[in-house]
């Protein structure tokens, strides 16, 4: 009972700082069962968090969106697919959207999420104007995607479209020509063909496109000089 007294007497700020040290979303749901005063500590604890990964966690919709809702400060999302099975579907990337701090979040994963569509994308990227990273690899984008990402990301410095079979060289060379920033690219797995890595060169020189054995057929005196 002492130790249930001490730990009463905690003001929420300083259960937060504690909440804040744990990694565990089920930790932090008993927490946030124990009492008000907890739930509350759980909740300013996800306010002061600048990053957040589900990635290994199996996710819904309405859990992921929760938790993202409270994380007024974060800046990089992780909710890439794991081996237990994520289940955000654009529904929940068009709630997540509706967070407060999507408009300064500079890194998204959205990994091998496979079932997300472009819609999905298009809602969350639209609000995301100060991204700087996006993973979005694995999943069945088209250019729909490249062209919301063209349209809302000025500050766009990397991006992984690993195995995006959908996504064309119309897609990437608008992607290319809008997103000035952009320094590095991955299409590993994409059927675009090698005539396009010389034309997003041509936009970009110094744009880095991995994996590096895409440009090993490529002549050399067809690449622009930096």
């Amino acid at each position: 009972m002492v130790g249930e007294d001490e730990i009463d007497r905690l003001p929420i700020d300083l259960l937060a700082h504690i909440f804040v040290l744990i990694t565990s979303f089920t930790d932090l749901a008993q927490a946030s069962s124990v009492c008000r005063k907890w739930k509350q500590g759980v909740k300013q604890s996800l306010g002061r968090r600048e990053s957040l990964s589900f990635a290994g966690w199996k996710m819904d919709d309405d859990s992921t969106a929760r938790l993202v809702r409270y994380a007024y400060c974060l800046k990089e999302l992780d909710i890439s697919r794991s081996r237990w099975g994520c289940q955000i579907s654009d529904s929940g990337l068009y709630r997540i959207s509706l967070a407060k701090c999507i408009s300064n979040l500079t890194s998204i994963s959205l990994w091998g999420i496979t079932g997300i569509t472009d819609k999905g994308v298009g809602q969350l990227i639209s609000r995301a104007n100060c991204l700087q990273h996006l993973n979005i690899g694995g999943t069945f984008i088209t250019d729909e995607s490249l062209y919301a990402i063209a349209d809302s990301c000025p500050h766009l410095k990397t991006i992984v479209l690993w195995s995006c079979r959908h996504v064309t060289e119309n897609g990437l060379l608008v992607l290319v020509n809008s997103c000035r920033k952009l320094e590095s690219i991955n299409l590993w797995g994409t059927r675009v063909p090698v005539d396009c890595f010389i034309a997003l060169l041509t936009i970009s020189p110094v744009l880095k496109i991995k994996p590096v054995g895409l440009l090993l057929n490529v002549d050399a005196s067809m690449l622009p000089v930096v």
